[in-house]
């Protein structure tokens, strides 16, 4: 029974291989690499980078199920003109390689500490992380503070939160032998069920119009960058365990925008407790927002990154 069992897995996983191969070809031309690879100890990175060349840099680091194209229709364009925008994608995601030890905060943040140091000559910048992208944020400012002047966290994952929120389907891709094979038959049904997961994102907001293809939301379902986003959430709680201890040595300026009714993660988990700990926090919170508040308060969110790129303490 074992062996048929393996024998039907391998006969659909090969079919699925043949149809992830045209779909990553098909999503990759549709939403090819706008940036520069930058060679990090031995793995790529992609960065997109616009804005005034002469102006203090921003650094950008998208959260889960996400890549750098987050960011470059949102916040990118409402400092473009005033900054060096830097928009990075994390380790396995868009066109950044999966480097060795990616499944850590520490490598994420070390491999996007490359590219920013590359991409900024040294000079250090604001970060901005959302999401799972805050808690990369918040090590590469604990890990490499030189390169950072200050935090914009938005709706920011700092904390073990003690259990649950975990999708069977993350469990699965990260299960040996059936994970791969799982993987390559999520071409077939990811993008289509990928509205109803955005529109709980964005509750209680809309999703914006023309949301999937702006953000390149179909670059998630190639098999690699799925199980790369898979592998991130499943092992994000026991990194932060070791991380959150950290928090009260971030000599540095931190804002944070929180949803008060964000139905991806509980705030008070985790801003809740990051406020006390972080020395310099200041705290913005969104009364009717959710977990995505540079699509509902960009104009707010791109002020408070100007004003610690000009040196101004958080309120």
């Amino acid at each position: 029974m074992a062996s048929l069992l393996l024998m039907a897995l391998g006969a659909s996983g090969l079919g699925a291989c043949v149809h992830s191969v045209v779909y990553t070809s098909r999503v990759e031309t549709a939403h090819p690499v706008q940036g520069d690879l930058v060679e990090v100890n031995g793995h790529d990175v992609h960065v997109i980078e616009g804005g005034a060349p002469e102006g203090a840099p921003v650094f950008f680091i998208h959260g889960a199920s996400a890549n750098a194209n987050e960011f470059t229709w949102t916040l990118g364009p409402r400092l473009e003109d005033t900054h060096r925008v830097l928009i990075a994608d994390r380790p396995g995601h868009g066109y950044s390689e999966r480097a060795p030890g990616s499944d850590t905060l520490e490598v994420q943040a070390a491999q996007l500490a490359g590219a920013l140091r590359e991409k900024a000559g040294g000079e250090p910048a604001v970060v901005i992380g959302h999401s799972f992208g805050g808690a990369v944020a918040l090590r590469l400012a604990l890990d490499h503070p030189e390169l950072v002047d200050g935090l914009v966290l938005l709706a920011p994952v700092s904390h073990d939160w003690g259990g649950g929120g975990q999708t069977w389907y993350n469990q699965i891709t990260t299960t040996p032998l059936i994970g791969p094979i799982f993987s390559n038959l999520v071409p077939l049904v990811g993008p289509g069920q990928a509205k109803s997961g955005a529109a709980s994102t964005f509750a209680p907001a809309d999703v914006p119009e023309d949301y999937f293809d702006k953000s390149a939301t179909g670059l998630l379902f190639r098999p690699p960058n799925f199980r790369a986003n898979a592998n991130d959430v499943v092992n994000v709680r026991e990194e932060l365990q070791a991380q959150q201890a950290r928090y009260g040595k971030l000599d540095l300026p931190i804002i944070v925008f929180s949803g008060l009714k964000d139905t991806v993660i509980k705030p008070e988990l985790h801003v809740g407790r990051l406020k006390d700990e972080a020395p310099n926090l200041e705290l913005v919170e969104l009364v009717n927002g959710g977990h995505m508040p540079h699509h509902e308060v960009g104009e707010d969110i791109a002020i408070a990154i100007a004003r610690l790129a000009m040196g101004d303490e958080p309120r």
